[in-house]
């Protein structure tokens, strides 16, 4: 019987970039040539969603990674200079971020360290809901701003690390806030893995040598200020994650507001020509234009008042609670908080909430104005054409005529200063220009003439200059107060990311092999060397090939997480063994083979992609290469300082490793690599033209029958997908693919699993 079950099979139209697990269910991120994200389940390799390209995020995907929850899907592009957070659920994208430099390798992780101190905020976390409203959801986009303040996800402190040219390495705390920005890394980022203590960062990178050549090579980076400040680094990132989410539900909220002014702006402009085409003079388009301004600014009220001023409220609470925090100097002082500047972000949140409140003061001055300007000419226009004025509407109290008055002045009188800015006497509408996303002051702003409280201030010279008080810029839009905020919130996050960066130091440096040319053409995200972190024993692990130096071995690489922890038999700390991989064929035993691609399946097991001698015929071989006789190897390496591995490869202890059973032949398929989930125990084979695609249950033995209905539908398979993909981008050709697989899945519960993917998956997991 075959080890492992095929469980799916596809030819894909476009080559494969990216591919990886998730964590928590059996769904698998594809990326690929055109700039399409894909997620595919398991069970007969079934589409989930799709993702296309556009030109808003970019078109060149160049890594994925998952956050550990399984819950958000990070990608990052290179022709934008961006990473995106996505809602799997609904391939939303919740979050966009820019970055310096083209994103090349990342990895998410999540800290597994226990205190007391972190015990006592995980379950005291939640406190601001006690004092805070919940923030009502988005008019148009309920789910999305749920999403986006499901963006925190768990307590439990997660990092997202990134890394690309010129030595670029950035770490973010929950996928959104820049807790590091490291310095002093060589080279371009091929790969690299944050421990789960937060002791070091492993990075794989490729660096040009003195001659010029390409060498990769392997460093640690001991990021010890974070392991030893984790509860106070846990704390500060909540608190900031927190205030970013709050900086994008609040730009989503003034693009709301935006929207309905322009749809009120719009609505006004159509009714007016419909009113002149038809010119209908019973039409009573007075009434129309009164009932869409009235209503247009009560919505925005609205706005304002339940979701600006709500999320004012809560950014204030949390910039307080870190300011609280910058104050523990013992504490959160080596981790760079400075108190002046998180005081500056909280007076620039303040003058954004007395902008906010000036224009509800705005809007309910304007309606006031316009209710009673509409109704007295209404009645004019009435009592010019001599005809019957109603009762109710030929009652003016005192009030309504002065709010009649105050809207001639201020709108029809002759403005100098607005003539020559605008070109002309009057300017009726106040509301809108307070939602422009310009640098020009008000054209109308607010008259502050006979305001006894400035008045006040004005003469107090102890108060003008108070820190105690917001400043206003009543010249100005609320746009531009809000960028002017956002600018002195994304100061104040900087400084505590450059400190933290500036603490990392460079614990080792290790030169391995020179980049073999045969590998020029290969994907960098598939290329070993490949990482992985033992959380119990605490070890960084690196798997690689020198298919130059010995083509049949497999080498590993040892480093402690600790940098300053010594590995017995080893004076130099860094441990090697070499691994000679053999594979017990009927008629073919002990031959030994080449390894294409590992990965780790967990701390004890490779998952390799293994091919024969040429000579021999073999083709490709999926197996599961246990680790423990290397990992338990008490032979010593003295590492040469001044070599390279490959040159002192000799030296290296090696052994042979037998495959056993834990193997299955590749049939009809040119594999090449691999991408593996060891705890949902699932494997998925590309070939080597990148479009071709298996996908395995680890754990299950195929049974006999199956096996051979397998490689028969692989038969089929292939010649069904050569032709379709004979045929190009031709229509017919997309026809015939689609009717295929709707055959084959079904097109009921092909939409099933698109529309029900977050019950199913709870199911599953049950």
């Amino acid at each position: 019987m075959p080890a492992f079950r095929q469980v799916g099979e596809k030819q894909l139209p476009n080559p494969v970039l990216c591919m990886a697990w998730s964590p928590k269910r059996d769904l698998i991120a594809l990326a690929n040539t055109t700039g399409e994200l894909l997620l595919h389940r398991l069970a007969s390799f079934q589409r989930v969603w799709s993702l296309p390209p556009s030109e808003y995020t970019g078109k060149d995907i160049t890594a994925l990674a998952w956050r550990p929850d399984g819950k958000i899907l990070a990608f990052s592009l290179g022709d934008t200079k961006q990473v995106v957070l996505c809602g799997v659920e609904k391939a939303e994208i919740l979050h966009v971020f820019p970055i310096e430099t083209p994103v090349t390798c990342m990895h998410w992780m999540e800290v597994m360290e226990e205190n007391s101190a972190l015990s006592s905020f995980y379950n005291s976390e939640d406190e601001s809901k006690l004092f805070l409203p919940k923030l009502p959801t988005l008019p148009k986009s309920e789910e999305k701003s749920d999403e986006i303040m499901n963006l925190l996800g768990e307590v439990r402190l997660n990092i997202l690390a990134l890394g690309g040219d010129t030595g670029f390495v950035e770490l973010y705390a929950y996928g959104m806030y820049k807790i590091a920005a490291l310095t002093g890394v060589s080279g371009t980022c091929r790969s690299l893995s944050l421990s789960s203590d937060l002791k070091s960062l492993s990075i794989i990178a490729e660096v040009r040598s003195a001659d010029n050549d390409p060498e990769i090579c392997y460093s640690q980076l001991d990021t010890g200020l974070l392991s030893d400040c984790l509860p106070e680094v846990t704390r500060m990132a909540r608190k900031f994650t927190h205030i970013s989410t709050l900086l994008q539900y609040l730009h989503l909220s003034l693009t709301c507001m935006c929207e309905a002014w322009e749809d009120i702006l719009m609505q006004m402009d159509l009714r007016l020509t419909k009113f002149v085409q038809e010119k209908n003079t019973s039409t009573q388009v007075q009434d129309e234009f009164l009932e869409l301004l009235l209503w247009g600014q009560s919505s925005i009220q609205k706005l304002v008042i339940s979701h600006l001023q709500s999320g004012s409220e809560a950014l204030l609470y949390h910039l307080s609670e870190v300011k609280g925090m910058s104050l523990w100097k013992q504490k959160f002082e080596p981790l760079g908080l400075d108190s002046t500047a998180i005081e500056g972000a909280i007076t620039a949140v303040g003058s954004f909430s007395l902008k906010a409140n000036e224009l509800l003061q705005v809007i309910d001055k304007s309606m006031k104005n316009f209710k009673a300007f509409f109704r007295w000419l209404y009645v004019a226009m009435l009592r010019m054409c001599e005809e019957h004025v109603p009762p109710e509407l030929n009652k003016m109290t005192q009030k309504d005529i002065s709010f009649v008055a105050d809207f001639l002045s201020e709108h029809f009188s002759e403005n100098e200063e607005l003539f020559d800015r605008k070109g002309k006497y009057f300017n009726v509408e106040r509301v809108g220009q307070y939602l422009k996303d310009e640098d020009e002051d008000l054209v109308s702003p607010p008259n502050n003439k006979g305001n006894q409280w400035l008045k006040f201030l004005q003469e107090s010279s102890h108060l003008k200059e108070s820190p105690l008080l917001f400043p206003a810029y009543p010249q100005k839009s609320l746009h531009f107060v809000k960028r002017m905020m956002e600018g002195v919130i994304e100061q104040c996050l900087q400084k505590p990311a450059e400190v933290i960066g500036k603490s990392v130091k460079q614990a080792v440096f290790l030169p391995l092999y020179t980049v073999p040319e045969s590998s020029e053409n290969t994907p960098r995200l598939f290329e070993l060397p490949s990482l992985w972190n033992d959380k119990k024993a605490k070890m960084h692990y690196v798997v690689f090939s020198m298919p130059e130096i010995s083509p049949c071995k497999l080498y590993l690489l040892r480093r402690a997480t600790d940098p300053n922890r010594h590995i017995p038999n080893n004076a130099d700390n860094a441990d090697c063994a070499a691994n000679t991989i053999y594979c017990d064929f009927p008629f073919r035993p002990h031959l030994a083979y080449s390894c294409l691609d590992a990965r780790f399946y967990d701390d004890e097991m490779l998952t390799v992609v293994l091919q024969g001698p040429e000579e021999e015929h073999s083709g490709r071989v999926l197996g599961q290469l246990p680790l423990a006789s290397t990992l338990s190897c008490e032979t010593e390496f003295i590492w040469k300082p001044n070599q390279r591995l490959d040159q002192q490869s000799d030296a290296i202890p090696s052994q042979g490793l037998v495959l056993g059973n834990q193997w299955r032949e590749l049939e009809n398929m040119k594999a090449q690599f691999i991408a593996v989930n060891g705890i949902r125990k699932v494997a998925c084979v590309l070939s080597s033209n990148l479009r071709h695609i298996r996908v395995f249950e680890m754990d299950v033995e195929d049974e006999d029958e199956e096996g051979a209905e397998s490689q028969n539908a692989t038969a089929d398979q292939d010649v069904l997908d050569t032709t379709m993909s004979s045929q190009g981008q031709d229509e017919d050709g997309k026809e015939v693919k689609e009717q295929v697989e709707a055959a084959e899945h079904g097109g009921d519960e092909f939409q099933k699993t698109e529309d029900n993917l977050e019950s199913e998956e709870a199911l599953e997991l049950s």
